[in-house]
C-alpha cells in the first residue's frame, strides 16, 4: 500500500495548550537535570533506532516522547515492504541527527500494541509527540514523500511543543548499525531542498515557485511533481474555512466547485477514498466543463497520494467507469 498523505494540520489539533505546555516543561526539566549532573545528555547514532515491545513501550516510546517526537515502524520478518521500508527509516534517523527517534515494533511479538494504535496492515508508521500518537502513513512510501512528512513532524514537535530532539555524539559507537555512503548530490537537490524548507516555514507559494523551478528544467522530476501537487494543495486549503465548505458541499451536490473544495479538505484530512469517492460521484452527476473541471481535480490529487497507491488505481477503474 502506498503512504496516506498527513497534514500536519492534524498535529495542531493535537497540540492543545496544556499539552504543548506541559510536553516543553518535561522537556526543559530532562535538559536540566543532565546538566545537573554535569552529563551532556547526549546519544550515540546507534541510539536513534530502538526495538520496543509491549513491556518497554511506555518508558521506551512514551516517556521520551516528552523530549523528542518517536517515529514508531510496525514491521514483521515476513512483510517484504517492510524490507524496503525499514532500512530507509533506519538512515533517516542517524541523518536527522536526534531530531526524532526511531521505535521499531514487531507486530507479531507485540500484538495488543499493534490493535491498540489500529494497525490495518504493514508497514505502518506512526509518530507520538509528548505522549499523543497520529498516523504518519502506510506502505512502502518513497523517500522523497517521507522526508516531507518527517520534516513537517520535526518542525511541528519544535514550535509547538518546544522539543528539539536528542544531542548526538558523531563519535560515539554505533552498536553495529551502519550508515551507508552519502549518495551524490543530483542537480536539482538545492531546489528541492529550498522547497522544503519553504513548506517547513508554512510560506506555500514559496514552495510552489521552487517546484516549478525544478520542473521548468525538469518535467518528469517525480519528487518535484509530487511536492508541488501537495504544496498547491495545502495552499489551497489553507486559505479555506472548513465548516462553510462542508455545508456548501452538503447542501449542493450538484456544485462542482463545492465538491472539489470539499475533496480538498477530504485528502488533507487523511481520507482519501472519501476525497476519490466524492469526485468520482461529481462526475456522473456533471457534464461540460464542471465535469472536466472535476475530473482535473481527482486527476490532480492522484498525483498528491502517488500513482503506485492502490487506492488509485481502484479511483481510476471507477472514473473510466463514470466518464463511459
Amino acid at each position: 500500500m502506498q503512504p496516506r498523505n498527513m497534514s500536519m494540520s492534524g498535529v495542531v489539533d493535537l497540540a492543545a495548550v496544556k499539552a504543548a505546555q506541559e510536553a516543553k516543561a518535561k522537556a526543559e526539566q530532562a535538559r536540566a537535570e543532565a546538566a545537573r549532573q554535569g552529563g551532556t545528555g547526549a546519544v550515540s547514532p546507534a541510539d536513534l533506532v530502538i526495538d520496543v515491545d509491549e513491556a518497554g513501550f511506555e518508558r521506551d516510546v512514551l516517556q521520551r516522547s516528552a523530549e523528542v517526537p518517536v517515529v514508531i515502524d510496525f514491521w514483521a520478518e515476513w512483510c517484504q515492504p517492510c524490507k524496503q521500508l525499514s532500512p530507509v527509516l533506519e538512515r533517516l534517523a542517524v541523518e536527522y541527527d536526534g531530531r526524532f527517534l526511531l521505535a521499531k515494533i514487531d507486530v507479531d511479538a507485540n500484538q495488543m500494541l499493534m490493535q491498540q494504535f489500529g494497525v490495518q496492515g504493514i508497514p505502518a508508521v506512526f509518530a507520538v509527540v509528548a505522549g499523543q500518537a497520529l498516523p504518519l502513513f502506510q506502505g512502502a512510501a518513497g523517500e522523497a514523500q517521507i522526508r516531507q512528512t518527517l520534516d513537517q513532524l520535526v518542525a511541528v514537535a519544535e514550535q509547538r511543543f518546544g522539543l528539539t530532539g536528542l544531542t548526538v555524539d558523531p563519535d560515539a559507537e554505533t552498536g553495529g548499525r551502519t550508515e551507508p555512503a552519502e549518495a551524490p548530490a543530483g542537480p536539482y537537490d538545492a531546489l528541492l531542498e529550498a522547497a522544503v524548507r519553504a513548506l517547513d516555514a508554512g510560506d506555500l507559494a514559496g514552495a510552489v515557485r521552487a517546484y516549478g523551478n525544478v520542473l521548468a528544467d525538469d518535467p518528469g522530476n517525480t519528487e518535484a511533481k509530487l511536492g508541488l501537487a501537495q504544496a498547491e494543495l495545502l495552499q489551497r486549503v489553507q486559505e479555506m474555512d472548513p465548516q462553510q465548505v462542508r455545508k456548501d458541499a452538503a447542501g449542493k451536490p450538484q456544485d462542482a466547485q463545492a465538491q472539489i473544495a470539499a475533496a480538498d479538505l477530504d485528502l488533507v484530512g487523511g481520507h482519501v477514498e472519501d476525497a476519490f469517492g466524492r469526485l468520482i460521484d461529481t462526475v456522473r452527476r456533471t457534464a461540460g466543463d464542471d465535469r472536466d473541471a472535476v475530473r482535473l481535480r481527482l486527476l490532480e490529487l492522484f498525483e498528491v497520494v502517488g500513482p503506485d497507491d492502490p487506492r488509485v488505481a481502484t479511483a481510476r477503474r471507477a472514473l473510466a467507469r463514470a466518464l463511459f
